[in-house]
């Protein structure tokens, strides 16, 4: 995975979303390898990086979830 802005990694991981990670980052409530990160716009690997919240790790999904769904047709 290439490096991406770490608020737009929170709102992948499902966490917040954009602006309210944000506010995660800018309140000094987030953790990359251990260390507090306040700077917006902050780039990280997931996949090289552990990220935590709270003090509780940030789990990331390298796959995506499809459902197909079948509706009839007058439904």
């Amino acid at each position: 995975m290439a490096e991406e802005r770490l608020q737009k990694v929170l709102a992948a991981a499902g966490i917040a979303s954009r602006r309210a990670s944000e506010k995660l980052i800018t309140s000094g409530r987030v953790r990359v390898d251990g260390q507090v990160v306040t700077a917006l716009g902050t780039k990280v690997d997931p996949a090289r990086v552990s990220v935590s919240v709270d003090g509780r790790p940030v789990q990331f999904s390298d796959s995506n979830v499809y459902f197909r769904v079948y509706k009839p047709r007058g439904i």
